[in-house]
């Protein structure tokens, strides 16, 4: 009965190899082909609105905060892109999904310096907390060792901050062109998760670089998240968070669904093919979605934040500074003219 079941079983879903965009493109039906156009019109104007909105915060945002603005806002469009060419092209899957994995670890470090900005850059920041201490015990690392010890904030904590989600930014490029390069030798296949093979370790040690970079964005989260709630930074840290989840935890699910054959296949793609398929149409439309709500959350001017101890401070020095009078406002008698 087994040799019979694999007689009659497609070529195609034995294949190790996506089928080529030709052969995909030949066996849509007329709403697979509407579902094609559907979503790379959503893709097209995800691009256009993030355009626009880049346009929007090089006149309106100050330069020290464009740039790192700008790359926030630029990373759900980025996968929407890489999941339509992947979507369009089946196998170029590898390198889109690495392209989009390696811009948004550039955006977690990019989200970290853009919370720093929005208190007024790193010196208001460390004088705005000079007395406060960091809570450590947060998410995704220490959430449940609610014992660790407070730390105190400064320059060198700040600085283990930022290198904690620098190093995502810098280890993953050189993990993806590593990856490649297994690849070509045969060594690397990204649904062959065996001891044996290459892909399980590196999967394990992106995991572990990642949770260390996700683990300073919560930290800084926690601290400021009353100080910039009139930047709205809540909406903004909510839609980075859908944005990993969406692009990893979603992206792991499926896979590991297609691995163990529950999607099953569909010719011309195989369950691996068809999940990466699957993960590219969904991220088309959420990322789409968050596009447009990113727009509304980005879509003010903001201002350097005064940290209200300056603005105290300086409120006093008014009250206490003496009026100094000139030699021109003392009239002939000796008293001060009015």
């Amino acid at each position: 009965m087994e040799g019979e079941g694999n007689e009659t079983l497609h070529p195609s879903c034995s294949a190790s190899e996506p089928p080529y965009s030709e052969e995909l493109l030949r066996s849509l039906d007329l709403p697979g082909k509407f579902l094609f156009a559907i979503l790379t019109l959503m893709t097209l104007i995800a691009d256009l609105v993030f355009i626009e909105e880049a346009l929007y915060i090089y006149r309106k945002i100050p330069s020290s905060k464009r740039s790192i603005i700008i790359w926030v806002n630029a990373a759900a469009p980025v996968i929407a892109t890489t999941s339509c060419i992947g979507m369009w092209i089946p196998r170029s899957t590898m390198f889109t999904d690495f392209t989009a994995a390696v811009f948004f670890a550039i955006v977690i470090h990019k989200f970290l310096l853009m919370m720093i900005k929005e208190c007024g850059g790193q010196k208001l920041l460390l004088r705005r907390f000079e007395n406060d201490r960091f809570k450590i015990s947060t998410g995704p690392c220490c959430c449940c060792c609610l014992c660790l010890p407070r730390v105190r904030i400064t320059r060198r904590t700040l600085f283990w901050l930022k290198l904690g989600t620098f190093q995502f930014a810098f280890l993953r490029p050189v993990l993806m062109f590593l990856s490649i390069v297994l690849w070509t030798n045969g060594i690397y296949t990204p649904y062959n998760l065996s001891p044996k093979g290459a892909a399980i370790w590196i999967s394990c040690f992106v995991g572990v670089i990642t949770i260390i970079a996700l683990w300073p964005v919560g930290i800084m989260f926690q601290q400021v998240r009353t100080l910039l709630i009139c930047k709205k930074i809540i909406p903004k840290f909510a839609l980075y968070q859908f944005i990993l989840i969406l692009n990893h935890l979603q992206a792991a699910i499926i896979n590991i669904l297609a691995m163990q054959r529950v999607i099953p296949c569909a010719p011309p793609l195989s369950s691996s093919a068809r999940g990466a398929y699957t993960i590219q149409q969904l991220l088309i439309m959420e990322m789409f979605l968050i596009t447009l709500i990113s727009r509304v959350v980005y879509r003010r001017r903001c201002d350097d934040l005064e940290p209200p101890e300056c603005m105290a401070e300086e409120a006093g020095d008014n009250k206490q500074t003496p009026r100094i009078i000139t030699n021109s406002a003392i009239s002939k008698d000796g008293l001060p003219r009015v």
